[in-house]
């Protein structure tokens, strides 16, 4: 019997692109259920076939019938209404529990609410989670995020063999090119509620070795920590501890999208050219080898560093000129943000995913990287500061420090997102529209003065039908001045709010780390761990404090240097606009003749 299944998301075919257009609650008979890369073959009702993404259906019983709607006898159906109920109270309760514990959506609900983990306990050790373990999963949705696909449905990269990602591996074999437009240019105003898509992904532990061990504990009781060849500099500068900057910095130009095929051409994708401007060699990678980057990133040193996410994985109109222009937009920012950390971007991952030579080098690297051991809260071993070991008070003081800054300024940068959308919906709406009906009235009026026949008012006549011309002139302005200005700032927030997503988890790892030292007393006292141990541990704890005010004046010279830019850059833009605005209304005030 053929297997069927019930879809459970909408899904629109992209023309040309052999897919099915299925709906919600559709039944479909599954003829391929494994084509690859996260689709099957399926046939509807009407004997049309196509492609569909496999995370949109769900498989039914043997027996094809859907198990939400098989109950026809009066039994069946009351069983089904128990089973409705109850499963509405319990998810009542969940979502009431989710409530009280501050566990929802934001990141920041529960960042000040750790407490130390218990010794005594089996448990105790792994109650902590690592700071990069969450940090995907902790993205906040946002009004500003936009996205075009279904937030449903994305699971994050697929968790299959190499063979997956090695049979398409991004050599020069693309074709159509995309060429950008500034009609293409979306601007904020059409972007939704993507990231709320990031509370669902899953980063497959299994294939990262330092995220399957326990937390802190791993670093601070190690007995002996191997001496990496990689080690991570901290010298204490004008401003305090830093990271090591290279003395030769350098970005990556994310360009030339092109649409390449696979599958004896079943199934496209679009693939970006990568030029760094140190070497000037360009490589070409698909977003899953971005995501592929961002996780591998994120496991290595998002105990350390905040690795904000990337744009989401797109299904529905990932081709379309709109979307391909946007989402080159923000893997350049990407990009960009990581080239400008000094440890990011000298990393070996990193360097290797922009210089590898051929597919055999890029496969080689790909799983040398994956089977990285410094990962995790282990990255902190191959950190050493140039500078004494700091008491644990003070630790303790600079984490609560960078805690409360990072809170504020999240709460500060929303409010801005908040009040941005608002402005950009009405200047894109209400707002000309206003100038609009100014403009219209102004010359309806004109038109009825003209029928009075009287002759000696043809001047003021035509005065005030030019003035509502210019108000009309003056909609259009302020309907597009919102790309020139506000889309930048609002960017600029946008990637901000990301970075700032992931510090609860930092925080929460150094936080773990402090209450285990503090407990280390309790611990000497009952011979559980020895003196040498504690004295480890507080050396080790001082390390990863060093590692966050390092990374925080990082934090803090980015900043400074984004938000001037933008704000000037939006200023200006608002001068430019208000002067083309008032030279208009100085024409069409000079064309009214002089009583």
């Amino acid at each position: 019997m053929a297997t069927k299944a019930r879809v459970m998301y909408d899904f629109a075919a992209e023309p040309g692109n052999n897919e099915l257009t299925v709906n919600e609650g559709e039944i479909i008979t599954i003829t391929n259920p494994d084509v690859g890369g996260g689709w099957l073959e399926g046939r509807n009702i009407k004997g049309e076939r196509g492609l569909v993404p496999t995370d949109y259906v769900e498989i039914l019983p043997s027996d094809g019938k859907d198990q939400f709607s098989c109950g026809n006898s009066v039994a069946d159906q009351a069983f089904l209404d128990s089973l409705s109920a109850s499963t509405a109270r319990a998810s009542s309760s969940a979502a009431s529990n989710n409530h009280q514990v501050g566990s929802g959506n934001d990141p920041w609900s529960a960042w000040s609410a750790s407490k130390s983990g218990n010794w005594e306990s089996s448990e105790g050790w792994g109650a902590q989670p690592e700071g990069a373990g969450a940090q995907r999963s902790t993205n906040t949705p946002n009004n500003w995020d936009t996205a075009f696909g279904h937030p449903q449905a994305y699971q994050g990269p697929a968790t299959g063999d190499d063979d997956d990602w090695d049979e398409d591996w991004d050599g020069p074999k693309s074709s159509s090119y995309f060429k950008d437009s500034e009609s293409a240019d979306a601007g904020g105003s059409q972007r939704g509620n993507s990231r709320a898509s990031s509370s669902s992904m899953k980063i497959p532990l299994n294939k990262f070795p330092g995220f399957a061990k326990p937390g802190t504990e791993q670093y601070l009781l190690a007995k002996q920590l191997a001496k990496p060849k990689e080690k991570i500099p901290i010298i204490v500068g004008d401003y305090g501890p830093m990271w090591v900057y290279p003395t030769s910095t350098f970005d990556c130009v994310v360009a030339d999208p092109r649409k390449g095929s696979k599958m004896y051409g079943l199934k496209s994708y679009i693939e970006y050219q990568l030029t760094p401007t140190n070497t000037n060699r360009s490589v070409n990678h698909r977003y899953k080898h971005f995501d592929w980057l961002y996780e591998r990133l994120l496991v290595k040193f998002g105990s350390a560093i905040p690795i904000p996410s990337l744009p989401d994985k797109q299904v529905t109109g990932r081709f379309e000129e709109e979307f391909i222009k946007m989402r080159m937009e923000r893997l350049q920012a990407w990009m960009t943000r990581m080239c400008r950390h000094p440890v990011i971007s000298e990393s070996e991952v990193f360097q290797q995913f922009l210089n590898f030579r051929d597919e055999k080098e890029w496969k080689t690297g790909k799983r040398k990287a994956e089977k990285d051991e410094l990962a995790g809260v282990m990255i902190f071993s191959t950190m050493e500061p140039e500078a004494p070991d700091l008491d644990l008070v003070e630790i303790e003081q600079k984490c609560e420090a960078v805690g409360k800054f990072t809170k504020a300024m999240d709460d500060g940068v929303k409010e801005l997102l908040t009040v941005g959308q608002e402005h950009w919906k009405r200047c894109t709406g209400p707002l000309p529209k206003e100038y609009q009906k100014i403009g219209k009235a102004l010359q309806s009026l004109a038109t009825v003065f003209s029928s009075s026949g009287y002759q000696g008012e043809t001047d003021l006549n035509d005065a005030i039908t030019e003035a509502g011309k210019t108000y009309e002139e003056i909609a259009s302005l302020v309907a597009e001045q919102p790309k020139k200005d506000l889309h930048f700032l609002m960017e600029c927030n946008h990637e901000y709010k990301g970075f700032l997503g992931c510090f609860p988890d930092i925080i929460g790892t150094h936080k773990g780390a402090i209450e285990k030292v503090k407990e280390s007393d309790k611990l000497v006292a009952t011979s559980k761990i020895t003196p040498q141990d504690k004295q480890n541990m507080v050396k080790r704890v001082s390390t990863m404090s060093y590692a966050l005010q390092a990374e925080m004046n990082h934090f803090h010279s980015n900043r400074i240097y984004d938000y001037n830019s933008v704000i000037r850059l939006y200023l200006e833009q608002q001068v430019q606009f208000y002067e083309t605005i008032a030279e208009k209304l100085r024409q069409a005030l000079s064309r009214f003749p002089v009583m």
